[in-house]
């Protein structure tokens, strides 16, 4: 049986764990080739390993996102190899510090921006010109409640999700009459190792798993995906318009 995503190139970051490792299984069963992006040499092992043992294949890129140059020549690598990409999934992020915004120092306010935001920047600068080589490239962006609720002492975390958004919504508006679809995704609430580490008392095993997620985030990375500007909720489970305040 051939399977929907047969032939399709997918570039995850964050692919070491979490959201990211599961959304790249995810791809992986439904027949893409995974280009799968982390720092964790480990983690990108063990993915491997999983997305072989399903009959999946994929392409081990360790690399820190905030390796500017590195992105770049990954994008270079990329159109070498494959002349195309057709689905980018920009997952890494960090939390930041979780402080008043007059006690946080300027170098971690600049590691979150330059992680959560800078990052998802260069990926779209380097990655749009192969994403434009597809007959429907596919690009999701995972976000959180906080960019809209701007979560009091979560200050540089809150905003770079917002710049996201915004950023996720201009390319939407920028490739409307192309193949190109760009979408958020904001998974809520999900057992992984950032939610712990901003939430120490929460039980782990009253959320979902980011595989629960992830299954949600498959559909948005189909051909037959038509939407753009938006953002799928994932605990409504509803797909939501942005709309102009009030």
């Amino acid at each position: 049986m051939t399977k929907p995503l047969a032939s399709r190139i997918a570039l995850v970051t964050g692919a070491s764990r979490g959201i990211g490792h599961a959304a790249a299984r995810a791809l992986a069963r439904a027949g893409a080739h995974v280009i799968a992006v982390a720092r964790t040499q480990g983690g990108l092992e063990e993915l491997d390993d999983e997305i072989r043992s399903e009959g999946g294949s994929t392409t081990l890129v360790p690399l820190d996102i905030t390796d500017y140059d590195g992105v770049a020549r990954l994008g270079a690598a990329l159109n070498d190899r494959h002349g195309k990409l057709d689905i980018l999934i920009g997952n890494a992020g960090v939390a930041g510090p979780s402080s008043p915004l007059g006690h946080i120092d300027l170098k971690p306010w600049m590691d979150a921006i330059g992680v959560n935001l800078t990052a998802n920047f260069q990926l779209i600068r380097c990655m749009e010109p192969l994403l434009i080589h597809s007959d429907a490239g596919r690009a999701v962006f995972i976000t959180s409640g906080t960019a809209s609720k701007a979560s009091a002492y979560r200050g540089p975390y809150a905003a770079s999700k917002a710049g996201l958004e915004a950023l996720a919504r201009v390319w939407a508006h920028e490739t409307a009459t192309s193949e190109i679809r760009v979408n958020l995704f904001n998974p809520g609430p999900i057992r992984t190792r950032m939610r712990a580490s901003v939430m120490p008392g929460e039980d782990p095993m009253t959320l979902d798993t980011p595989e629960q997620a992830a299954e949600y985030i498959l559909p948005m990375c189909m051909p037959d995906w038509n939407e753009t500007g938006k953002v799928y909720d994932y605990r409504t489970r509803s797909l939501m318009h942005f709309r102009p305040p009030v």
